[in-house]
């Protein structure tokens, strides 16, 4: 239940809401739940030029960053309240201290986790990343990037096949790239590509550490990957693990000024993948709902949801980012497989949802290896708040609707 005070600035910002015009244009009525189409963004220079940017750099507080060149992580601040002598090391990528600082003392690793067939939930580590990302595949289904950095797992997964948008995220956290092989398109493209020698896929020797999953499902759907092990074995193999230089988010613990209220985020991807996050004040979290079966033969949407079979927690995220990039296929055989080029370069349209609220936006990847920059329209940085946060990937002609404070989007291709 929401407190009195909760309540009241809840209820004055729907009664507040802007017009269409004060929102991102042809995107959005909000007062018409009808789906409208999103209109992409002009797109900014590609990564061959070479623009001088202000680079982001963490603060606890919004009142005072400073722009500087890309570093290593991790930072090391004072810890609020306690003091100048008191110092506390920050994740870049959630803005919040580390209880073990020598975990950001390596490369990240990002970590193909499936989400279908429906049986391979619950997964694990998906409260344990430091950002998720979901995307389309196929057929309908879905499959999660966890980006492990600040914490590790004896169980992320089940680990799923390789994709060609696999690629952007793993360049943009100078990471490694976790997954069970890819059709030979896409896995040849990986190995002839300046990735190779971070590609990290299942050998018979144990290194690197993929291992069976502690449940009962079919072989194929229960291999994990053990980030524990993998430090000793990087050193075995001779792969470069050392710490590296990633752009600092803007994170702030403060509200965000926004008269947008959003209790509830729906991502309609199939009749076979779709799911909600329903914000919790208390906590200040988005709690993920996953369909519980499938809208065939005229059955109604029904969850469940989701949890961590590792940690036993529910699945949260603190930001939810929906982002709109191009799914295209290269040709026509890549059209009869359904095997999408999901371009996240130069710029494109977003929805930053955080502590309830909904805040136009726009992604940037300025850099071809930095995380992605979320600013306005008019290109002031977004401050997310610290902790998780969860990219839902939908193509530019996606199309979403808001019904009071519920908001939804439909997947929809060229």
């Amino acid at each position: 239940m929401y407190s009195g005070l909760l309540l009241l600035t809840l209820l004055l910002a729907v009664a507040c809401s802007p017009t269409t015009a004060d929102l991102l244009p042809g995107v959005l009525s909000p007062v018409d739940p009808t789906l409208t189409p999103f209109q992409p963004a002009a797109q900014d220079s590609s990564f061959s030029v070479n623009t001088p940017q202000a680079a982001p750099t963490y603060t606890p507080y919004p009142t005072s960053h400073v722009s500087s060149e890309n570093q290593p992580a991790p930072l090391i601040l004072p810890t609020p309240g306690a003091g100048a002598n008191s110092l506390a090391i920050y994740n870049p990528l959630t803005g919040l201290p580390v209880s073990d600082p020598s975990l950001l003392e390596r490369r990240p690793m990002v970590i193909k986790v499936a989400n279908a067939p429906d049986y391979v939930r619950p997964q694990s580590g998906l409260t344990l990343a430091d950002v998720v990302y979901e995307y389309y595949i196929e057929w309908g289904d879905t499959r999660f990037i966890a980006v492990m950095y600040g914490n590790d797992s004896p169980f992320v997964g089940p680990v799923r096949s390789g994709r060609y948008f696999d690629e952007h995220v793993a360049r943009m956290y100078n990471a490694f790239l976790v997954f069970k092989f890819a059709d030979p398109r896409e896995f040849d493209y990986l190995k002839n590509s300046t990735l190779n020698d971070f590609l990290v896929v299942p050998a018979n020797s144990g290194c690197p550490p993929f291992v069976i999953g502690p449940g009962t499902r079919d072989t194929y759907n229960n291999i994990y990957f053990n980030t524990l092990r993998w430090a000793e074995c990087a050193a075995q193999k001779g792969v470069d693990n050392s710490i590296q230089p990633l752009r600092r988010g803007f994170f702030t613990d403060e509200f965000l000024a926004s008269e947008l209220v959003a209790t509830r985020v729906v991502t309609y991807f199939s009749i076979y993948s779709y799911n909600y996050w329903e914000y919790d004040p208390i906590t200040r979290k988005y709690f993920r709902y996953q369909e519980a079966s499938d809208m065939v033969n005229g059955k109604p949407e029904t969850y469940a949801p989701l949890s961590d079979a590792q940690t036993g927690l529910p699945v949260t995220a603190d930001n939810v980012v929906v982002i709109f990039v191009p799914y295209i296929f290269k040709n026509q055989f890549d059209a009869d497989d359904e095997v999408y080029h999901i371009d996240l370069v130069d710029s494109g349209n977003a929805w930053v949802f955080r502590d309830g609220l909904a805040v136009p936006a726009v992604w940037d990847r300025v850099d071809e290896n930095q995380p992605l920059l979320l600013t306005t329209p008019d290109g002031n940085p977004i401050y997310l708040h610290p902790g998780r946060t969860f990219y839902e990937v939908v193509g530019t002609s996606s199309v979403q609707s808001r019904d009071g404070t519920h908001w939804s989007f439909r997947f929809a291709t060229p």
